[in-house]
């Protein structure tokens, strides 16, 4: 597999069998919206796509469970900030349930490695790496040289930008803090400088470091995040030790709103669970699958109901197909174009994980799978379609919903009121079949008419 890095620029092979995978999570101040579901849903097909492989995976993803947001919302509710992070830290949890994503292998909190982070700040101390001005702890980024490799910004660019905050107590207006000096009512725990907390650049780190080691395999997360977060880390990381951090990085794009990045700050975004709700894990799931992950994305209603469409079109033939009688035999050039179908999902998801076109080849096997049954095909090659596209994909974490079951003679009373809306339009009593059929649909029945007459199925 090959794998586009921000780092080198360039398509890196990833060949190890044994993967260590660093993503970065959430800041647990409040639920997670939309957008922030994008590496979450992304990174979690990576990882189950390697382990359908055979490759053994070790998927961190770290809380950040100290930070001015969660101290922030905090204050406004009027309850300590360990309150409020072990609050989200749950909710967090309960959206990866509904976006179906699997657990991390490890999911360490930032509250439970200061120890190390204060021994991690001593030792680029040491160094030279960093220096203290009054119980805070800077690092000195013109001690990195290669301070802005994976960004590609420039020094020189950079400190003369007007973004870059004036701070009197730094060395150099580009040095980011490692440790910040504790105030009245904020978290704080003890260290040779004095109370306080680590700085987030620091915690993803030393957590990367203590569970993976270094170099790692892959360092993973939002766009957003390659400067200065990702940044920073590679200084801190490699000044201390002199090695690489991690051999891969990606970089997911981000969800924008007509355009403009979704975020809370803006107020232009919905909770996931909220998104999950109205149009299912799975379409939402598709919807990003269904797109290149690199590239940025723009979120809308009609884009999640048309992947919702999409969605339900699979389960229909699926669910067709499953249901026909394992009887006939497969012509060998319908197995061979079923092969072809599938060694073209793999190649797609070979090259930089393109899980647009893996999702393109199982809607081509769909596709296939349809010309071969108006063709005059047996049974058996419609079932083997549907065999194949549900263990392709399993680790994309689509298409492995059974039918489902029906009490009693249900579907009976389907089929006959489905009959019953056909003689009423020929009849041209259009209106009451039009009320049959949006009966239905709020029972979760879809009617389709084809050709061939009416079909239908339970919605997703």
């Amino acid at each position: 597999m090959r794998l586009y890095s921000t780092l080198s620029r360039r398509l890196e092979e990833l060949a190890s069998d044994k993967v260590r995978m660093y993503v970065c999570g959430p800041t647990v101040y409040d639920l997670i919206h939309i957008g922030n579901a994008r590496p979450f849903i992304v990174f979690d097909a990576l990882r189950r796509y390697l382990e359908s492989q055979g490759r053994e995976v070790i998927y961190v993803q770290n809380i950040t469970d100290v930070d001015d947001k969660i101290i922030n919302r905090a204050r406004e509710e009027g309850v300590p900030a360990s309150e409020i992070a072990a609050r989200y830290t749950e909710e967090y949890f309960r959206d990866l349930e509904r976006l179906g994503v699997n657990r991390p292998t490890h999911s360490p909190k930032a509250t439970e490695y200061v120890a190390k982070m204060v021994e991690f700040i001593e030792k680029l101390i040491e160094k030279g790496h960093a220096y203290v001005v009054d119980g805070d702890v800077y690092f000195s980024v013109a001690s990195f040289p290669e301070y802005g490799k994976l960004s590609g910004k420039v020094l020189e660019e950079l400190e003369a930008g007007a973004r870059i905050a004036v701070d009197e107590k730094k060395h150099d207006p580009l040095d980011f803090t490692l440790w910040k000096a504790a105030k009245p009512g904020e978290p704080k725990w003890p260290s040779p400088w004095g109370e306080g907390r680590p700085g987030w650049h620091t915690e993803c780190v030393v957590m990367a470091m203590d569970i993976l080691g270094m170099p790692f395999d892959i360092h993973a997360g939002g766009s957003d995040l390659i400067f200065p977060h990702h940044e920073n880390e590679i200084a801190q990381a490699e000044a201390l030790t002199e090695k690489p951090f991690a051999r891969i990085w990606l970089h997911n794009g981000m969800l924008t709103v007509r355009g403009e990045k979704m975020a809370k700050s803006l107020g232009n975004f919905s909770y996931a669970r909220d998104v999950v709700d109205r149009y299912g894990t799975e379409a939402v799931r598709y919807f990003y699958l269904s797109r290149a992950y690199r590239k940025p994305l723009d979120f809308s209603d009609e884009a999640l109901a048309e992947a919702k469409r999409a969605v339900e079109g699979v389960y229909n033939f699926l669910w067709e197909a499953e249901s026909l009688p394992e009887e006939g035999e497969i012509p060998e050039a319908f197995s061979v174009e079923l092969s072809s179908l599938e060694d073209k999902f793999h190649a797609r998801l070979f090259e930089d994980f393109d899980t647009a076109g893996a999702i393109g080849a199982l809607q081509e096997i769909v596709g296939a799978a349809h010309r071969f049954r108006q063709a005059g095909g047996d049974p058996a090659g419609l079932r083997a379609a549907a065999a194949l596209l549900r263990r392709l994909a399993e680790p994309l974490g689509l298409f492995q919903l059974e039918k489902p079951r029906v009490e009693g003679r249900t579907e009976e009373l389907i089929d006959l009121l489905v009959e019953l809306r056909a003689e009423l339009r020929k009849q041209k009593n259009f209106a009451l079949a039009d009320r049959i059929r949006a009966r239905l649909a709020e029972l979760g029945v879809e009617l389709r008419d084809t050709s061939e007459g009416t079909t239908w199925i339970f919605r997703i």
